[in-house]
């Protein structure tokens, strides 16, 4: 009778050590006010569990989030959910100079950086406040099948930095700003309806996509704007030599240089890089003067760049759309 008690005693506590230690928050709330679990949004990254098997929300709440956050590859499946967009803020301030690492000083720069898979943001700004005083990071990412929705993401010179050969991304209704080069990197990345806004002549992307890829950046029924006085600016230039990026039904403001598209240093690498354009409007959408190595598409052409096609290509696992 007492090894019987002692071993319903002994699965009673494996019982409730599993279920108690084996559950985790799938619900965060980050407040400044103190009203929620956190105040920081590192620190709530920092609580959630590695390797999730389900959704792990985290919502923050309207404020100023003045610091420097990192998602970790192991937090996947983790969300930043904003109260709203033009008031939830996370901003920091690094630049090139400040960091002061070496040549690659730019990549040490970010204020948000996500090297985590299946990663989702929505109403949220991220800004670098480090203004016009060179490279500054306000977005980083590294991990596959990740989504941005709403957001705002501002900064200057290399404001969205898309890392990863094989990495996917899906900016929907998502505003974008900057100067020179301020989307760049070898992801795959989808922008649909977003509004993409020059503060300087300069370039919008520099891509560097890598060799055999399907897809580089592309841009779907987005809107291209302008602050005043600005008036030449091209749609992108070759950071490596397969540079993919296709702009497609946008709106391009009157800020467009004629040409639509710039070479880097090396000349060469204008037979390998692949930009084009298909029924763009707007009057930086004139083609009469486009440089001989871009690309109008067919009907055809068009069609291989359906959302499906674009974020999920060869790859086992698909990539989950927002709605």
């Amino acid at each position: 009778m007492k090894q019987l008690l002692q071993n319903a005693l002994i699965t009673l506590f494996v019982f409730f050590s599993l279920n108690i230690f084996g559950q985790y928050p799938t619900e965060i709330t980050v407040a400044q006010d103190g009203s929620g679990d956190y105040t920081s949004i590192q620190d709530a990254v920092d609580a959630c569990k590695a390797y999730p098997d389900q959704n792990v929300r985290v919502f923050i709440k309207n404020g100023v989030y003045n610091e420097k956050v990192l998602v970790p590859a192991c937090n996947t499946h983790l969300s930043f959910i904003g109260e709203s967009a033009d008031k939830t803020i996370l901003t920091y301030g690094d630049y090139f100079r400040k960091v002061d690492r070496g040549r690659n000083s730019t990549f040490y720069t970010y204020t948000l950086k996500v090297e985590a898979d299946d990663f989702h943001a929505e109403n949220i700004s991220i800004i670098n406040s480090a203004g016009p005083v060179g490279q500054g990071i306000a977005l980083h990412i590294q991990g596959d099948r990740c989504v941005f929705k709403n957001c705002l993401l501002l900064g200057h010179q290399d404001t969205l930095y898309t890392e990863g050969e094989t990495s996917r991304v899906h900016f929907k209704e998502c505003f974008i700003e900057g100067t020179t080069d301020f989307i760049f990197g070898a992801a795959t990345v989808l922008f649909s309806n977003c509004t993409i806004n020059s503060l300087s002549n300069s370039y919008i992307t520099a891509a560097s996509t890598t060799k055999d890829k399907l897809y580089g950046y592309v841009f779907k029924n987005c809107k291209l704007t302008a602050s005043e006085g600005v008036d030449k600016v091209f749609l992108g230039r070759p950071w490596r030599k397969y540079a993919k990026t296709v702009f497609l039904n946008c709106e391009l403001g009157a800020h467009i240089a004629p040409q639509g598209w710039a070479a880097w240093s090396n000349a060469s690498e204008l037979q390998t890089t692949y930009y084009a354009e298909y029924k763009n409007s707007g009057p930086g959408a004139d083609i009469s003067q486009r440089v001989d190595w871009s690309i109008q598409l067919s009907d055809e052409e068009a069609s291989l760049y359906s959302d499906d096609k674009v974020l999920s290509p060869i790859l086992s696992k698909p990539f989950k759309f927002v709605k």
